[in-house]
């Protein structure tokens, strides 16, 4: 059932403007050793080096029209299960991460955070859904997004990898994936924060809410 979606996809890529159909990257994995990450290709072949480079932001002239669809659905994942056949990777843990963005943790978290195999999808992506909605939405306010994501940002996903490797197991693995299917549907929701009501809480800033009435901190 997959296999011909990956086929009709990359067909699709193929036949796009860009004509580029896998994107690879090396992330950090398991023990901190290097890999190649597989992903369709959703941006512009330079975009590393243009405009926002590593941040993304919604509506991002860097995204190609496919592209935007493939990371909307998060199709563009859907190449990564290579990575899990070949051991690299597992269906859940934390997101493997570049090593700039990686050494950006604090070294607690980096001692952690790939004790076990990074993942397709963990919590951090489930509550990060719409991430590019949250720093284009900074930007729109007259706020700074590389500075949102380096004092709140980054050091609450720390939080959310260190609360994983203390609470993984078979369970909580079935959870994140079926969390990370409804959030698919529903980008909005917060069911994540009632099916897991231990998880450390966000800080306000990080909320469409809060950022309306940054004085008002959200319960959640």
């Amino acid at each position: 059932m997959i296999f011909p979606l990956l086929l009709l996809i990359a067909l699709i890529l193929k036949l796009s403007k860009e004509g580029e159909i896998f994107y690879r990257q090396e992330r950090v994995g398991l023990g901190g050793k290097p890999f190649l990450i597989i992903k369709f290709a959703t941006m512009l072949k330079d975009s590393p080096n243009i405009g926002t480079k590593t941040m993304t932001l919604r509506g991002d002239p860097r995204i190609t029209p496919v592209g935007r669809y493939l990371r909307i659905s998060k199709l563009n994942e859907l190449p990564q299960l290579i990575n899990v056949l070949r051991g690299e990777m597992s269906f859940v843990g934390a997101r493997p991460l570049p090593k700039a963005s990686f050494e950006r943790y604090s070294a607690k978290v980096q001692q952690r955070i790939y004790q076990t195999p990074p993942g397709v999808t963990g919590i951090g992506s489930i509550v990060f859904r719409d991430e590019e909605k949250l720093l284009t939405l900074v930007r729109e306010q007259g706020g700074d997004p590389q500075q949102l994501y380096s004092e709140q940002i980054y050091p609450y996903k720390g939080k959310l990898e260190l609360w994983y490797q203390d609470n993984a197991s078979f369970l909580v693995d079935i959870k994140i994936l079926l969390l990370t299917f409804w959030q698919i549907l529903f980008p909005d929701s917060t069911l994540v924060f009632r099916v897991f009501s231990d998880l450390p809480v966000r800080p306000y800033t990080l909320t469409t809410e809060g950022l309306r009435a940054q004085q008002r901190p959200r319960t959640i």
